[in-house]
């Protein structure tokens, strides 16, 4: 069924786009056995490593496979857009219309810009994003106090050693008081993975390195991938809290698991058994991979959610599509019953689909400040 839905646009390409072409039929032919071709990289991924998430070819061949890939469903989605345009246009003039081979052009040339372009912006070092984040009862020792969250590093053949060894740099360059890391952090197992990971070993903030699962942890043995964080310096958050001190004040970190665990056999997220023991008159920072459990948590007294998961939607404007799957939430902050949920882009992606249009990767460094009391000017 994975392979059908992804074969799905390159059928609509072939029959729309390929097939109508005033070109010789052998021509007709090759492109459209290429573009079939090019649509199967996720069963190519399945055969090299046995997971659709981890395919196991050199950068550059999965680089190509993902430009191709792009293209093609856009040449669908451009070609869908004339196509109902076409129609509406017949309806109108009430006459038949042939879309001229000039704009099939038009189309095919857009696409490959375009899925050049999005690739580009998907395997970049991302820049930084500054925001800041206004909590109630703060303590004032916390006033300034920064935190950089990475998510959806999904570390693999196209986010590799290098790559991975210039997030940390940039990262640690920030100089920050605290890096958390919310989840995805790879795509592969442990064997095939260290080398490319390594390089976290290396992140350092004065009050630590936090991470929690995600859900494609639970894809290659969760448990063996976060003793491996905990090996390389990072302290694990798993239904669990950490108190971070400042002059005698505190904040609470507290991390749940996914969502997906139960489908593993592990526990899922729970977060009162996170915060059990924890001091009531802390604000409480949630670290949470997927954001639809936001009003779960705002129930639960959190001043802030930090999460990941949706890579920030990838394209303009389908990510309203992956807002619908995730309670309404794709990126960016929203107010959850007075809780502020953000719900960062992704510092990288699933590389089985790395592409970004309107919607750039991001190392997010977040300053907290005192939400001003009610009734101050």
């Amino acid at each position: 069924m994975f392979h059908v839905m992804f074969s799905t646009p390159c059928l609509y390409a072939i029959v729309r786009f390929i097939w109508p072409m005033p070109w010789p039929l052998p021509i007709r032919l090759a492109a459209a056995l290429l573009l079939l071709l090019a649509s199967q990289y996720h069963l190519y991924a399945r055969f090299s490593s046995g997971s659709v998430f981890s395919p196991e070819f050199p950068r550059a061949v999965v680089i190509f496979f993902n430009w191709a890939f792009g293209a093609i469903l856009l040449i669908a989605v451009l070609q869908i857009v004339v196509d109902l345009g076409t129609l509406l246009t017949m309806l109108v003039r009430q006459q038949w219309l042939t879309i001229p081979a000039a704009l099939r052009y038009v189309v095919g040339t857009a696409a490959l810009l375009l899925a050049g372009i999005g690739v580009h912006q998907a395997v970049r070092v991302p820049p930084v994003k500054d925001i800041e984040v206004a909590i109630k009862n703060l303590p004032p020792q916390f006033e300034g106090y920064t935190v950089l969250q990475l998510t959806d590093m999904h570390i693999s053949r196209l986010f590799d050693e290098l790559w991975a060894r210039a997030v940390v740099n940039r990262a640690n360059a920030l100089g920050v008081d605290l890096i958390v890391i919310t989840g995805d952090l790879i795509d592969g197992p442990l064997i095939a993975r260290t080398r490319d990971v390594e390089p976290l070993r290396d992140l350092h903030a004065p009050d630590g390195v936090y991470v929690i699962p995600g859900n494609h942890e639970y894809f290659f043995d969760n448990e063996a991938w976060m003793q491996y964080f905990v090996a390389l310096g990072m302290r694990r958050l798993t239904n669990s809290h950490s108190l971070i001190e400042r002059g005698g004040a505190h904040l609470i970190l507290a991390g749940v698991t996914d969502l997906s665990a139960p489908r593993a056999g592990l526990p899922g997220p729970n977060l009162k058994q996170a915060l059990a023991g924890a001091p009531d008159n802390a604000p409480i920072i949630l670290l949470d991979h997927q954001p639809r459990n936001a009003r779960q948590a705002a129930s639960q007294g959190v001043a802030l959610q930090l999460s990941g998961h949706t890579h920030g939607g990838m394209i303009r404007p389908f990510d309203q599509i992956i807002a619908r799957a995730n309670e309404g939430f794709v990126a960016g902050f929203y107010d959850v019953d007075g809780m502020q949920l953000y719900v960062n882009n992704g510092t990288a992606l699933w590389p089985g689909f790395a592409l970004r249009l309107g919607v750039p990767s991001e190392l997010t460094r977040i300053t907290l400040r005192r939400a001003a009391e009610p009734g101050t000017p």
